[in-house]
């Protein structure tokens, strides 16, 4: 863990900002989403608690913020690691009033050809981390009657063809977190899901490297296929969060959307179709992986933990 006093002139937050002076927590937030939502929280007035794999990118991270900050390296599948990051947590800033469990990796790729390894790590940090990460900080939040945020996606609207594991994981979350708040909130605590779409992170530039993902986004009508900011998503993120809001929709026209959820699948399985045929199975091998800087480094270090050394 590194404390990290302010790096420099917070942005003052208007007078009675309900989020001054309380602790937030952001899983894997050395990049992306996450780095960029623990600046807008730092400048709205919260002690941000970075959790994330890439220690000195995270701790980077944690020095741009501009209220004091703590980095701490865990990994979100490790229940041990959580506990112990809470504890750090309380010590160093306080109860955790808010926290987001924006953790996530994908991998792209036909379910057959991807390793059953990769398959489920995917689903081990994106599901399972979410219900980790709540488990860890769930008496923090009982004890301030605070807001946990479960980020989701578009993805558990309707599943495509080479992200089985992302669209499957993501979708347990929501369902995760639809169940999480019908049992906290009689503690007082507020769950919120929120669904993001096309956001220019990493990830997504991995995404436009497959053929068939780069397709079905081709053939989305041109508003859905434009491609938000993690800053522009962060915003839409702090303005939820603000207000303990049940959904957060990045864009915020993705709440029209819901009512057609059972359409979904239908249209993307049409859209990809040609896509699949026009391709040879060794051709939709060739393009398995873990999509994204960070996920690549998730999965390294995954891979150097439970593997055993080859030595000289």
């Amino acid at each position: 863990m590194r404390e990290v006093p302010g790096a420099g002139r917070a942005r003052r937050p208007a007078p009675g900002t309900p989020l001054r002076g309380r602790v937030a927590v952001v899983t894997g937030a050395a990049r992306g989403v996450g780095e960029a939502l623990s600046q807008r929280l730092s400048d709205a007035g919260m002690l941000v608690a970075l959790l994330g794999r890439e220690e000195a990118t995270l701790c980077r991270a944690a020095e741009s913020l501009p209220n004091r900050s703590i980095c701490v390296e865990a990994d979100v599948t490790d229940r041990a690691a959580l506990e112990s990051a809470a504890r750090q947590v309380e010590d160093a800033l306080g109860p955790a009033s808010v926290v987001v469990a924006n953790a996530g990796i994908a991998a792209g790729g036909p379910f057959s050809s991807t390793p059953a390894d990769l398959w489920q790590r995917v689903v081990d940090v994106n599901l399972v981390g979410a219900a980790n990460t709540a488990r860890a900080f769930l008496p923090q939040l009982t004890r301030t009657r605070g807001y946990f945020l479960q980020i989701a996606s578009t993805a558990a609207f309707g599943s495509a063809p080479m992200m089985s594991a992302y669209c499957a994981s993501k979708a347990g979350a929501e369902s995760f977190a639809q169940a999480l708040r019908g049992e906290t909130e009689p503690d007082g605590i507020t769950v919120g899901i929120a669904y993001l779409h096309w956001t220019g992170t990493d990830m997504v530039a991995g995404i436009d490297d497959h053929p068939v993902l780069r397709a079905l986004r081709r053939n989305q009508p041109r508003f859905a296929r434009r491609v938000h900011t993690p800053a522009q998503v962060a915003d839409w993120l702090t303005t939820g969060i603000t207000r303990r809001s049940h959904h957060i929709y990045a864009p915020p026209w993705l709440r029209w959307c819901q009512p057609l959820r059972p359409l979904f699948p239908l249209v993307v399985t049409r859209v990809t179709r040609r896509e699949l045929r026009a391709r040879s199975r060794s051709e939709l091998a060739a393009d398995v992986g873990v999509l994204g800087v960070g996920g690549r480094a998730d999965w390294d270090s995954h891979l150097s933990a439970t593997r055993p050394s080859t030595g000289p």
